[in-house]
């Protein structure tokens, strides 16, 4: 298990899927961790479940797409905890349709969240770990951003840009100590798999199991497949992996196109 005992820890989109086993399994692993989202409620029974088992986890509310709300939650970290050691940007929406049936709200709702989002976290952490000296920051991307998904046209353009975002990052703000790092997620059993499910004709177990045996590894991913790849990229023992991005889609992208 990657080493981030003490680390200070931020999870944006961090209360549901992905975002919530990450936040779990860094505060059960010794980490100070801050988790966010615009899930109140599920925050506050997040934070309060680990704390009483003997972790350190507060919540802070946050919609990623408003720049006061990522002052205010980088500054829960660094005025709780002291500094700020890593951040996972989780934070995310998807949108099923065709381009065709994309509105302007949409689009927007997707870039402000997904793009927009991963810009103000990063521009705020940025500033905190330059002084510091040192950080990583985590973006979390997805396949989509490589592969024809059907009817996700802007979704994938949002996780590319974020992708493309990470090179520049890493030009700009690693001889100053920050690393940039991407996981990119495959089909992932997580709550926002099961929203886009609706619509279909048949029933979402069924939809899964024909997807399980699409995947090279014949099973869908799973939160924690996901949070532990994160958590390794956080550590120190990933200290030389610098402007990569991570897939974690049990050979997806190996796939042949028929």
């Amino acid at each position: 298990m990657s080493n981030l005992q003490d680390k200070v820890i931020l999870v944006t989109g961090g209360t549901s899927g992905i975002g919530e086993a990450c936040t779990e399994l860094f505060a059960r692993t010794g980490a100070k961790v801050v988790t966010s989202s615009i899930q109140s409620e599920a925050g506050k029974a997040l934070a309060a479940r680990l704390t009483k088992e003997g972790c350190q986890c507060v919540f802070q509310y946050a919609d990623v797409s408003n720049e006061s709300d990522v002052e205010a939650m980088i500054a829960t970290a660094v005025d709780r905890f002291g500094r700020l050691d890593a951040v996972h940007a989780n934070a995310g929406v998807l949108a099923s349709k065709r381009i065709t049936d994309v509105t302007v709200e949409d689009f927007h709702h997707l870039m402000n969240v997904n793009v927009l989002g991963a810009v103000l976290t990063a521009k705020h952490a940025v500033r905190v770990m330059e002084k510091q000296g040192a950080g990583v920051i985590v973006f979390t991307t997805s396949v989509a951003a490589d592969i024809g998904f059907p009817a996700h046209a802007v979704y994938a353009a949002s996780k590319a840009a974020v992708a493309a975002m990470i090179g520049s990052l890493t030009t700009d703000h690693s001889p100053q100590g920050v690393r940039f790092v991407g996981v990119s997620p495959g089909t992932i059993d997580t709550p926002m798999l099961a929203e886009s499910c609706a619509g279909f004709d048949k029933p979402k177990d069924e939809l899964y199991a024909e997807v399980a045996q699409k995947i090279p590894v014949r099973r869908m991913g799973t939160p924690e497949d996901v949070a532990r790849t994160v958590a390794f990229l956080i550590s120190d023992e990933a200290g030389f992996i610098n402007g990569a991005i991570v897939p974690v889609e049990g050979g997806t992208l190996r796939l042949p196109p028929w």
